[in-house]
């Protein structure tokens, strides 16, 4: 068993080359809380999750850190160093316990490059998390506060089962992250949050944060942007 099976960056990888590229890699453990990367490591291993999860943090051009994303198995982070070599350019911290794979610069670029199959799936990665960075960068540039709320609260929910037109956060985010996501104050997130539930467009309930009327947010979402263009 290659230590790259079960991870869906690699399928389509030859067995007999993946099984001999595998020997350069290994697997790693990280305990709940502990530092994975920091910004300026000099590292360039690229990471991919095993198992766990983990928070990756960016920083902003004025220096504050803002929560870029939280990662499951199958995601990975890293790939920036690993291509053009320079520091790293966020801070990583297990949510949990994990299990990592650590591939050497070399190992990826050897795969990346002689498998087009995979190459293709890195670009459309990168791609997708240009255009993700650059929605949030600009909401945050456009968008007040009320609405940049929104609109993560959207990004991070998903279709409620059994309730049609509705959605939900699960687990329930605490207010100290969706203030780090958006770029504002724990205290302003739980007024906003508070505004919300008291007009019927979120309710609190066990296990999650329900958007009782997503459509809603959407469309103000939208109006707010298109006032700022």
């Amino acid at each position: 068993m290659s230590l790259f099976d079960g991870i869906p960056f690699f399928v389509g990888l030859d067995p007999a080359r993946g099984e001999a590229l595998a020997r350069q890699c290994a697997r790693k453990r990280y305990a709940e809380h502990e530092l994975v990367l920091d910004f300026d490591d000099p590292s360039s291993d690229v990471y991919f999750i095993v198992s766990g999860d983990v928070r990756v943090l960016i920083r902003t051009a004025a220096g504050k850190e803002m929560i870029f994303g939280d990662f499951g198995p199958g995601k990975f982070f890293g790939e920036m160093a690993a291509i053009d070599g320079a520091k790293r350019s966020a801070n990583v911290t297990a949510l949990t316990n994990a299990e990592l794979l650590l591939v050497p610069t070399g190992v990826f670029k050897e795969i990346v490059l002689g498998e087009p199959e995979i190459c293709e799936r890195l670009l459309r990665m990168l791609t997708s998390r240009v255009r993700e960075l650059n929605t949030r960068l600009f909401e945050r540039s456009v968008l007040d506060l009320k609405h940049r709320l929104y609109s993560e609260l959207l990004r991070l929910s998903a279709p409620r089962k059994g309730v049609a037109g509705q959605s939900i956060v699960s687990p329930p985010p605490f207010q100290h992250d969706l203030a780090a996501r958006i770029g504002c104050r724990r205290e302003q997130v739980s007024r906003e949050l508070s505004a919300m539930i008291d007009e019927g467009l979120a309710e609190k309930i066990r296990g999650g944060l329900v958007l009782l009327r997503p459509a809603v947010l959407e469309k103000r979402v939208q109006e707010a942007l298109n006032e700022a263009q």
